[in-house]
């Protein structure tokens, strides 16, 4: 005789439960990606602007500048860059954590 898998219906689900305090609908996840992609534009923005700009295009008016001793176009172009997408990755994460609880697909919730 082969076993049917059984089936566990949660009759009283937890106070945690994400999935009734706000239904997603289509209207709701494209407002979602519409907030993550003007997001990402935004520190995408800022990333190509400290990188190309800084690190490139203004390196020689930069230079006139000091940081730590170093032309501040150099350093740009060597560190500067690099600390500024760490940090931009640290700001995503936080921000896209709010607009995630804001439209209700939070990763305890599951959806999208």
């Amino acid at each position: 005789m082969s076993e049917q898998p059984q089936h566990h219906s949660v009759e009283n689900p937890s106070p945690q439960d994400h999935n009734d305090q706000k239904t997603l609908t289509t209207q709701n996840a494209a407002d979602y990606w519409h907030s993550n992609l003007r997001l990402l534009a935004k520190l995408l923005t800022v990333w190509f602007v400290v990188s190309f700009g800084c690190g490139i295009l203004l390196v020689d008016w930069l230079d006139q500048f000091t940081f730590f001793g170093f032309k501040l176009g150099f350093w740009f172009a060597q560190q500067g860059a690099i600390y500024v997408f760490v940090a931009l990755i640290f700001i995503y994460a936080w921000r896209i954590q709010t607009i995630e609880r804001q439209f209700g697909v939070d990763d305890d919730e599951g959806s999208l």
